[in-house]
């Protein structure tokens, strides 16, 4: 996880290839590369701060779980795929078990979660630079997370998703390094194509990756999606409590 001692650096490539690395033969995902790929999610989060709270704390408990039960597990294998953990799980009868905190269900949050956000950054991705993201923000929320949580939580999550940001602020606060100090945060984006002139530094460049691989990172992110929602339907496990 990232520390609060240290400066914050999201990278979306990094998503794009771990993502694109847990993809496995037979329609398998691996869980090691998954995890790698949301702590790179969970920098992004944390990068708005408040904001996301109700997925970021929710997402760093859950892939801390998931972490335990591949170091910890005296079948370590048995927790190295979605398929072999939910067919291990089964099959030892341990989804009701009441001392035994599941990887399976720990799992289908962070793939609740992972809907959210994969929702969130294509509807933000269709913005133009000077359009505010809170709009899409509570689109994606009701029609992903929204049916999880109880009225008053919601109620909580669409007050706090008024805050954030256009698209521009939030393209430049989610790809600049956190540690440059004289960076001018005001200073607005001038295009999609040509976002930033001379924002501390190369910030130009950065800026810029983030949205030429934007597009390939939601592909790939929904092959992810898709294979862990056909695994648990196919076990019937999506309504997991």
């Amino acid at each position: 996880m990232a520390s609060s001692e240290t400066p914050v650096k999201f990278d979306l490539r990094v998503v794009h290839d771990k993502f694109s690395a847990s993809l496995m033969q037979d329609d398998d995902v691996s869980m090691n590369e998954y995890i790698y790929a949301f702590k790179e999610l969970y920098k992004f989060f944390s990068l708005l701060g408040t904001i996301f709270g109700f997925v970021g704390s929710d997402v760093k408990s859950k892939i801390e779980i998931l972490e335990k039960l591949m170091k910890e597990s005296s079948q370590p294998d048995s927790f190295s795929t979605f398929k072999a953990m939910v067919q291990h799980e089964q099959e030892n009868g341990l989804l009701g078990k009441d001392d035994y905190v599941s990887g399976s269900r720990t799992l289908l949050r962070l793939h609740r979660g992972l809907d959210f956000i994969r929702l969130f950054l294509k509807k933000v991705g269709d913005l133009e630079n000077k359009d505010n993201t809170s709009g899409v923000g509570q689109e994606a929320y009701n029609e992903t997370l929204a049916q999880y949580h109880p009225w008053l939580i919601r109620k909580g999550v669409l007050v706090s998703l008024y805050a954030l940001p256009t698209r521009e602020n939030l393209l430049l606060k989610v790809s600049v390094s956190q540690d440059r100090e004289n960076c001018d945060w005001d200073l607005i984006l001038q295009s999609s194509s040509n976002v930033v002139e001379n924002v501390c530094g190369s910030n130009k460049e950065e800026i810029q990756r983030t949205i030429d691989v934007l597009p390939k990172m939601l592909i790939v992110t929904e092959e992810v999606y898709n294979r862990t929602q056909a695994i648990y339907e196919s076990n019937s496990l999506l309504d997991l409590p």
